[in-house]
């Protein structure tokens, strides 16, 4: 099973839509619990990542029947240094990201956590590519 959703740079009343919509597909699959919150987890936060600091991006999903795949890509400013974006705490959102209560630095390290391989490529200047798989 495969989809794709659009995901809006900037439109924060929209964060989290295509990650809730994975997760009734993968309810509705009976998936383990704890596997869907890991999941969910990591899906979120990577959604978040895109609207906070991207103009624009996709989320494509894969279900087989072992693993979920996930490619989230976006067109925006890019990370210069992986390894120091990758640190608990380092964020580069805006004062007024921030002030919404997002920007805490721990999206990458969450996604890293719960997810069981996290594959990072950026172009500065031209956007980011994140694969998430995770096995059930």
């Amino acid at each position: 099973m495969e989809f794709n959703n659009n995901i809006e740079g900037g439109n924060f009343s929209r964060a989290g839509t295509a990650s809730s919509e994975v997760k009734k597909i993968l309810k509705q699959l009976n998936v383990n619990p704890a596997v869907l919150k890991r999941i969910v987890v990591a899906l979120y936060e990577a959604e978040v990542n895109v609207v906070a600091h991207a103009y624009e991006g996709t989320m494509q999903v894969s279900i087989d029947p072992t693993v979920i795949t996930v490619v989230i890509s976006d067109r925006g400013p890019g990370i210069p240094d992986i390894d120091l974006a990758m640190q608990e705490g380092y964020s580069t959102a805006s004062p007024e990201v921030r002030e919404m209560g997002f920007g805490a630095g721990m999206g990458l390290p969450n996604m890293q956590k719960n997810c069981d391989k996290l594959t990072i490529e950026s172009k500065v200047n031209e956007g980011t590519k994140v694969t998430m798989t995770t096995f059930f």
